[in-house]
């Protein structure tokens, strides 16, 4: 069956289409925006965003391949995973240390509601051929080398301190050594 639509109702619909105000141009989101969005995860990927943008808004030495924000009742966790292998460019220890302090107050800075941040470095570990990676009987495929928590209200100079110290912190010393200059 053929609808029919009077001319009068199409010069009406046109009329009230000229009506309304212009579509707003679709603006490209940025680079850091895009890596925000598909290094998020958690129960809360919009706390993830806001963190993300502006901690890929500098580039980093490290890789930062996740961002994860979790939320129960009144706490917000974050956790930031980096990657031990491929820098950008060469790290020292100090190096290293620092950008994990800078990723930490990057977080709270960027989510006021973020009580913890959690830190951990990963490298990826060689499987074999058809091992099986996903499900109840996955192999890992990935160790943790390095980890911190931080809470809100640590200043930056002790954070620096421990994150470079042993005291509340993991240190894959063999990593370390091999991967981190001086």
């Amino acid at each position: 069956m053929r609808s029919r639509i009077s001319r009068a109702a199409i010069v009406a619909a046109a009329a009230a289409l000229a009506l309304l105000p212009p579509a707003c141009p679709a603006s490209t989101p940025s680079v850091a925006h895009v890596d925000a969005v598909a290094r998020a995860s958690g129960n809360r990927p919009d706390i993830a965003v806001a963190i993300g943008d502006a901690i890929f808004a500098t580039p980093w030495p490290a890789q930062i391949s996740q961002i994860s924000a979790n939320q129960l009742g009144d706490h917000t966790i974050v956790g930031i995973r980096l990657w031990g292998v491929k820098f950008h460019q060469r790290l020292t220890r100090a190096q290293y240390v620092a950008q994990v302090a800078a990723l930490a107050q990057k977080a709270f800075a960027a989510y006021p509601g973020v009580e913890e941040v959690d830190l951990w470095t990963s490298v990826p570990i060689s499987v074999g051929k058809g091992v099986i990676v996903s499900g109840d009987l996955a192999k890992p495929t990935s160790r943790v080398v390095y980890s911190i928590t931080v809470r809100r209200g640590e200043s930056a100079a002790a954070l620096a301190a421990r994150a470079a110290g042993t005291q509340g912190v993991f240190w894959d010393e063999e990593w370390a050594r091999n991967a981190l200059r001086g």
